[in-house]
């Protein structure tokens, strides 16, 4: 069932080339996460699409918030939402700052780029990815974790916002 869930998102987060973006009636983000031992960090990228992420951005401004918006409010804002709805921590639950690094722009989506610095090497740690969960009831979130060759993957969705990683 989490192979079909995560094939289905893979197909609406990436249209085919040359096709006409359009509303799409399932809401999931992919977050793609990497262990590197040698920088001894996470590194991260999380695929979302612009209007939903772009309304929950919204939620509590005064104004409608848009990610081609020049300036610094985009990035200050979607670092602010991620580090509420994006949350690491160690095994034994102490908190890993995470670090927003930037934005792209890709078709009827966003890619944020972002890491993780580990106080030392982990074998695991505690993932929260509650990314607009609090904006879409059937809203979907697959992570696929790569470490050492390794590959697995989680789905997080209302109910089941967090989970111990290991590699």
């Amino acid at each position: 069932m989490r192979l079909l869930a995560a094939l289905a998102a893979l197909l609406l987060l990436f249209p085919l080339a040359g096709a006409a973006p359009a509303r799409h009636a399932y809401h999931s983000t992919i977050t793609e996460l990497r262990y590197n031992p040698a920088k001894q960090q996470l590194e991260l990228s999380v695929k979302v699409f612009t209007d939903d992420f772009e309304k929950a951005l919204s939620a509590g401004q005064p104004a409608p918030v848009s990610l081609s918006s020049p300036g610094p409010r985009p990035l200050a804002l979607t670092t602010a939402y991620l580090q509420r709805t994006l949350q690491f921590k160690t095994a034994a639950g102490a908190p890993l700052p995470l670090q927003v690094l930037g934005l792209q722009a890709e078709q009827d989506g966003y890619w944020i780029y972002g890491k993780v610095p580990l106080p030392s090497p982990l074998p695991s740690v505690q993932l929260r990815q509650a990314m607009l969960l609090d904006v879409f009831g059937d809203q979907m979130n697959i992570v696929n974790i790569e470490s050492g060759g390794k590959k697995q993957s989680a789905l997080f969705r209302a109910g089941h916002e967090q989970e111990l990683i290991t590699w």
